[in-house]
């Protein structure tokens, strides 16, 4: 089973258990999902299994809306943002409508996930919390500095993500922040609502 939001450590971690020689998986190649092989198989013909699986799921979805404005690179670009940053369908459903409403506005996207990823060069081991300086960081994946998406995906992408960016919902949300006593995000559809939230939440600390 690939967990959707793993990055390449994650996965190679879990490669190493099931297979004695084996190479690092493009983001961009697979999607994360739940995969049988046989007793012995060869790692090359395992992984031709998981291309032709995507391969399959995006055949027939070129007439969505989605494909108007947006390849299937992009696709799994924007899939593994809101992999790291969403909670649970719900919540990725909005994310996904922020990105897209950002994107359609010309906003730079501002996720920190992808700074997080600019910073531990894809592991995701800062330990410690993001601060503004890091926000500045130069990197084509850094979301604060770079205008539209960044050149390839952060992590691997579920089905599941797919399905929801494909729906195409929408939502006036243009702006979110984790709430953490609550456990969620919040959204927002103005920048003026965003800073009276985030105001009264981090004054409520």
């Amino acid at each position: 089973t690939i967990i959707e939001g793993w990055s390449k450590k994650d996965l190679n971690i879990e490669l190493s258990k099931h297979f004695d020689n084996f190479t690092d998986i493009h983001y961009s190649d697979i999607f994360a999902d739940t995969y049988y092989y046989s007793k012995n198989e060869d790692f090359n013909i395992f992984l031709q299994k998981l291309k032709l699986y995507k391969k399959k799921y995006f055949k027939d979805k070129n007439k969505n809306l989605f494909f108007r404005n947006y390849n299937e690179n992009e696709l799994m670009i924007i899939g593994s943002l809101i992999e790291k940053e969403g909670l649970d369908l719900k919540d990725k459903r909005l994310i996904s409508s922020v990105i897209m409403n950002r994107l359609s506005s010309k906003m730079r996207l501002q996720i920190d996930a992808s700074v997080l990823y600019s910073l531990t060069e894809g592991n995701f081991d800062l330990k410690r919390n993001l601060n503004f300086n890091d926000l500045k960081i130069d990197s084509p994946y850094n979301t604060y500095m770079i205008d539209g998406l960044p050149p390839n995906p952060i992590s691997y992408v579920s089905k599941k993500t797919a399905d929801i960016i494909l729906e195409n919902h929408e939502t006036d949300y243009m702006f979110y922040f984790f709430n953490n006593r609550l456990r969620r995000h919040i959204f927002s559809k103005t920048f003026k609502e965003h800073k009276t939230k985030l105001y009264d939440y981090r004054n409520k600390k």
